[in-house]
């Protein structure tokens, strides 16, 4: 499953690229930053088997055949806002990644979407619920990939209430 999610992700950050010019991926190399948590929380659901299966994906797609250079980057977010930013800035100011994935907490997953939006660079956000990545806090250069809270909260209420629930 983790295989075939980041799969997906690592196929639509090279649809993103595709229609660029050659400047714009930096040094040539497209490189994708997988950004979750490694050690706490959800490092069992994202963590660095994410990484691995991001590699994976990449050789799944054969972009060494196709002539790409691609190369996956990972961190650990720790679940806080703060260092998730700072990783994501370092990443797209000196380490020149091209998209971020995965980030799998709404709370990093809000603030990446701002740096992202500010820097101007790609995020598919792929574990992240909170439906103000799609609302108040809707980003150009974010898209949010699965569900939400919203469609969480009222695709099971509906559903109560057409089978009878009213409590």
């Amino acid at each position: 499953m983790k295989r075939k999610l980041l799969s997906a992700l690592v196929t639509a950050a090279f649809a993103l690229g595709a229609g660029a010019s050659q400047a714009q991926i930096s040094d040539g190399v497209i490189k994708i930053g997988v950004l979750n948590d490694m050690s706490g929380l959800y490092a069992d659901l994202t963590g660095p088997g994410s990484v691995v299966a991001a590699k994976l994906a990449v050789e799944d797609f054969g972009a060494a055949k196709k002539g790409m250079k691609v190369e996956i980057v990972g961190a650990d977010h720790q679940n806080k806002p703060d260092v998730g930013s700072n990783v994501v800035r370092q990443w797209l100011d000196v380490d020149k990644v091209d998209v971020i994935v995965d980030v799998p907490t709404s709370s990093v997953a809000l603030a990446v979407s701002q740096v992202t939006r500010d820097k101007g660079k790609a995020f598919l956000v792929s574990g992240a619920a909170a439906s103000d990545l799609t609302g108040k806090a809707c980003s150009p250069n974010t898209i949010h990939w699965t569900y939400d809270t919203w469609m969480l909260a009222n695709g099971t209420g509906s559903a109560i209430v057409k089978t009878g629930g009213d409590t």
